[in-house]
């Protein structure tokens, strides 16, 4: 008999971006956790669509750049709260404005974001973690 099971933790530091009254909160206190398990006689297929590890994590200044990027290019209101987690088509957002985004963000940063990498981008953490990734190989070279 066979037996399959997977375990995934994740510890993710929080940021929220307020411009009501120009704040920026830290929070380390974010836990997830999921679990996975199989027992069959027979070992089941595991697909993974989108595996990623990123150990870059981006500064409080570059996901504040990044957050009123997004402001802008979505002509959203200040009132409109955005976190790191928050996700572009939580916002209205479509494809072109996904790359209008990106574009705001190459333009910004002084960067070219290959499409592969473009396309993986759906949070604003997400966008500043690549940011920052790719700032520190730019400066490297």
């Amino acid at each position: 008999m066979a037996s399959v099971s997977a375990t995934s933790l994740t510890f993710q530091p929080s940021f929220i971006v307020s411009t009501r009254n120009n704040q920026v909160s830290y929070r380390t206190s974010s836990f997830s956790a999921i679990s996975v398990g199989s027992s069959r006689k027979s070992f089941p297929s595991l697909r993974l669509s989108r595996f990623r590890i990123c150990a870059i994590q981006a500064t409080p200044e570059t996901v504040q750049k990044v957050s009123n990027i997004v402001r802008k290019q979505l002509a959203l209101t200040p009132e409109t709260e955005l976190t790191p987690a928050t996700k572009f088509s939580a916002l209205g957002a479509d494809s072109l404005d996904t790359v209008e985004i990106v574009m705001g963000l190459e333009e910004e940063f002084g960067l070219n974001i290959e499409d592969d990498s473009a396309e993986d981008i759906t949070t604003i953490q997400e966008a500043a973690d690549l940011i920052e990734k790719l700032v520190q190989k730019k400066d490297e070279a």
